[in-house]
């Protein structure tokens, strides 16, 4: 095989939070052939296939996860500029392909300051923040699994908030996105501005897989809510729902991912004894991972 696969690979090293036990097995596909080689692998060894980016927004289960576990590299995480254009692999930064856009006087990137994640990622959970998505400028996907290689539209792709129709096993190998022309000095006072109101709400020095739940059908978003429910800082173990903003949960002290769970348990209990809403985690879990449920949650939730 031209693509490596490491056995007991511990994911811990991989994730924002910190957390997370081993991977049965994990490879870094550096080509669309080495992405296909791998799932062919996982599709004999029976293996469900999970993809990690930066890291962010997921959180793995203690005990590792039995599937193949990814992170696309080389040229699967490289970027072009094509006129008002941006082609960008799976791996790729938003932080770089941001870059790439202001150096290019390219604008409509902006919003992905506030995600510290990947293209792969961004189009996955369709990621937004500051009223901007991946929906918004996203032209196609190229994706693959053991089946092959397609390449969707964002209809296809069904984005909605926070979330796409791709299933497991499908991996986001190169993304297209259109731009518009700006000034890259106005491209960076919009980041500048952006990133000041983050820092200002957000524990970016912190470690945390960013926000915990979607916004709710509410007039309170989610960390308002659990504000009012008196969870800012709120441990358990050696994780906190931070007290900066309460949709967050910081690794304060050797957190294990059990302990997260048990506070996203608290949240939701609290939330929906309060409010009567269910709250949907926005986290990506990996492994033998769930919440509790509350009455009337659809199954999964």
């Amino acid at each position: 095989m031209r693509v490596e696969i490491e056995r007991g690979v511990a994911l811990s090293r991989y994730t924002t939070l910190g957390t997370g036990g081993p991977a049965a097995a994990f490879a870094r596909p550096c080509t669309l052939d080495e992405l296909a080689e791998a799932l062919a692998w996982a599709r004999g060894e029976d293996l469900p296939v999970e993809v990690v980016g930066l890291g962010s927004n997921l959180l793995v289960a203690d005990d590792g996860v039995e599937a193949l576990v990814l992170k696309l590299a080389g040229e699967l995480a490289e970027i072009e500029v094509e006129a008002e254009r941006i082609v960008a692999g799976g791996g790729a930064t938003n932080a770089v392909v941001l870059h790439r856009a202001r150096s290019a006087g390219l604008g409509g990137f902006e919003f992905a300051s506030a995600i510290p994640g990947t293209i792969g990622g961004g189009v996955r959970m369709n990621a937004g923040a500051y009223g901007g998505d991946f929906s918004g400028v996203l032209v196609e996907a190229v994706v693959v699994d053991a089946g092959g290689t397609r390449v969707l539209s964002p209809e296809e792709l069904g984005l909605t908030y926070r979330h796409s129709d791709l299933r497991p096993g499908q991996v986001v190998a190169r993304a297209t996105l259109a731009l518009s022309p700006r000034p890259s000095d106005e491209v960076k006072a919009a980041v500048k501005e952006l990133s000041e109101r983050r820092k200002a709400t957000q524990p970016t020095n912190k470690r945390t897989f960013g926000s915990v739940f979607k916004n709710p059908d509410h007039e309170l978003g989610a960390g308002r809510m659990l504000e009012e429910c008196g969870l800012k800082g709120h441990r358990i173990g050696g994780a906190v729902i931070s007290p900066r903003h309460a949709n967050f949960i910081e690794n304060a002290d050797g957190a294990a991912s059990a302990d997260a769970i048990a506070l996203m348990a608290e949240a939701r209990r609290r939330a929906h004894e309060r409010f009567g809403v269910h709250l949907e985690h926005e986290v990506r879990f990996l492994g033998a991972l769930s919440l509790p449920p509350l009455p009337g949650d659809d199954p999964g939730s």
